[in-house]
């Protein structure tokens, strides 16, 4: 499959068209940011672990038959994805309160959710990121009811694969999210997971493990990626 000219450059990810219109190969870089664009810096090594998780994890949830638009790794840091047309809402569950849950409420970070919270966010740096709600969502055309109804049912889908994942790894899953979009009518997860994207904790020491080493200034923000991916066998 023939790469070329670059279609879009996010943050940390850019997508380049082929010569099959239904495929794009999407490429991880070393850019980390952080407060909506804020702060970025590159970490070695980054792009490399970011694209091997993903592939895993996108496999391990197509093998559960949650729909993604996730083809095949083609290189350290490069996937062949389907074409598809973003919605841009960003789907948040949360297990435990951390991030801006206990900013917004004032609750106790590690505070256990029973059930999940499920919220909705704009993609809009400019805005940083508004939450919304379903009615915003279809007011403004972004997603229609059904469209809506089945982004929530898969990301529910997606948290109970992924915490019994992490907890075999000795780790909790405490928030995610995920985007989705639409690829021939049908609504498939797009974008990527990883450790960029939602927050894991060791279960027993209560380490963070994710981006909010980078946010927090903790350090080590590769080697814990690195870490989650090897605890679910993973090797880089």
């Amino acid at each position: 499959m023939e790469k070329r000219e670059q279609l879009y450059a996010g943050k940390a990810k850019s997508i380049f068209g082929t010569d099959d219109p239904d495929h794009v190969i999407m490429l991880f870089r070393n850019d980390t940011s952080a407060f909506d664009g804020k702060r970025v810096e590159q970490l070695d090594r980054k792009g490399m672990v970011n694209n091997k998780f993903n592939a895993f994890i996108m496999t391990k949830l197509q093998e559960a038959g949650i729909p993604t638009h996730f083809v095949k790794q083609l290189s350290d840091t490069e996937s062949l994805v389907k074409t598809m047309k973003m919605i841009p809402v960003e789907c948040v569950v949360r297990n435990l309160a951390a991030g801006s849950l206990v900013r917004r409420l004032g609750v106790q970070e590690g505070l256990e959710l029973n059930p999940p919270t499920f919220e909705l966010f704009l993609k809009n740096d400019a805005l940083g990121d508004p939450m919304v709600n379903e009615y915003h969502v279809q007011s403004f055309g972004w997603a229609t009811a059904e469209q809506l109804a089945r982004m929530k049912e898969l990301t529910f889908k997606i948290n109970a694969v992924l915490k019994d994942l992490f907890a075999a790894g000795n780790m909790l899953l405490v928030d995610f999210k995920v985007e989705f979009g639409i690829h021939k009518g049908e609504v498939i997860l797009g974008d990527e997971f990883s450790p960029d994207g939602c927050r894991l904790w060791d279960k027993d020491t209560r380490e963070k493990l994710d981006k909010d080493r980078f946010r927090q200034n903790l350090g080590n923000v590769v080697e814990s990626y690195e870490l989650v991916g090897q605890r679910l066998g993973l090797t880089f």
